[in-house]
């Protein structure tokens, strides 16, 4: 008989609205069966959230992982609680180690800020910087899944003028061929008609290079990946136009969007999907999934936020931590 699945859950900024998320999101979902959940928080989460999880959820109280892994609960009812005292980024590279080494199955983080992570004296610059340090893995893609459409990133957070010079046609194609398995992956998971949708795949410069008179990025090696991997059967289409790629009319042709850098397919996902969509760390050899917003640290602890990201970013852990999903992961 399998061990009940192992979610962990850090709870981010204690000053941002990460505690009341994550609260109100455990409130939602509940006890699942065969599901162990293990919340990572210090002694500022604020007493109205505990309150929130106690209703459904029976406590195991711990001061370190260590001691939590003693203490595995033995019922869907209780819920490891591990109060630390250390910088909240800490808590995402303990429980990333143990996702690392089998001990966990998935995580679900909450938002953090780059200045708590910067205060922590971490070098990496956010939660998938730590995760690919702590897993080795290089080629690991920031995915949001939402309602009307689904985007992935090839670069992460880098500087714009930085872009270009991180994308060459190894990239463009290791990227593509990602994301392919990602769709897949939804597929398995149950996601209709995904499969028979094309990868959206999005040009670098305004009107896709204009036939290179604005950008030569897309004649020199964005257009010939493509086509070479058209050849191969892989379903694209692009280079897109990006100024008219997310319109409306568009959102349901594609199963994916690859947007070649951060604010290409960060300002339309969010623009349609606000606090609504969800974040998935595509390429590691782990779960981890998070919700597609920041900290919010002006409406912290006015009882304002909407957890709908954070209640899908433990919903998607759940799923892809699933049997079906960590075969087709790994």
């Amino acid at each position: 008989m399998l061990r009940p699945l192992r979610i962990a859950i850090t709870s981010g900024d204690a000053h941002g609205i990460g505690p009341e998320v994550v609260a109100k999101a455990l409130n939602k979902i509940g006890p699942r069966k065969n599901v162990q959940f293990l919340l990572w928080r210090n002694s500022e989460f604020p007493k109205r959230d505990l309150q929130r999880i106690k209703k459904e959820f029976k406590l195991i109280s711990t001061n370190s992982w260590a001691e939590a892994l003693t203490k595995m609960p033995s019922s869907n009812k209780e819920l490891v609680d591990i109060c630390l005292n250390s910088n909240p980024a800490t808590w995402v590279e303990e429980a990333a180690s143990a996702c690392f080494f089998k001990h966990l199955d998935g995580l679900a983080t909450a938002p953090l800020s780059k200045p708590t992570i910067k205060a922590s004296g971490l070098k990496d610059i956010g939660h998938t910087d730590i995760l690919k340090r702590i897993s080795k893995t290089q080629n690991v893609y920031m995915t949001f899944l939402g309602s009307e459409f689904n985007v992935m990133l090839a670069t992460g957070h880098c500087p714009i003028s930085q872009v270009s010079s991180k994308l060459s046609a190894h990239s463009i194609e290791t990227a593509v061929l990602s994301a392919t398995r990602f769709i897949k992956t939804l597929h398995h998971l149950g996601v209709k008609n995904i499969i028979k949708k094309p990868l959206g795949v999005l040009g670098l410069n305004p009107h896709a290079g204009d036939a290179g008179l604005i950008g030569n990025e897309e004649f020199e090696f964005i257009q010939p990946v493509l086509e070479r991997l058209k050849e191969q059967k892989v379903a694209l289409e692009g280079p897109l136009v990006p100024d008219s790629a997310f319109t409306p009319n568009h959102w349901a042709r594609y199963s994916l969007y690859l947007a070649l850098y951060h604010d290409q397919g960060l300002i339309p996902f969010k623009t349609v999907h606000g606090q609504k969509g969800v974040h998935v760390t595509w390429g590691l050899p782990f779960v981890r999934t998070s919700v597609d917003h920041g900290t919010a640290f002006d409406i912290a602890g006015l009882d304002k936020a909407d957890a709908t990201s954070m209640r899908l970013a433990i919903e998607w852990a759940l799923k892809l931590s699933s049997g079906l999903a960590r075969e087709v992961i790994e």
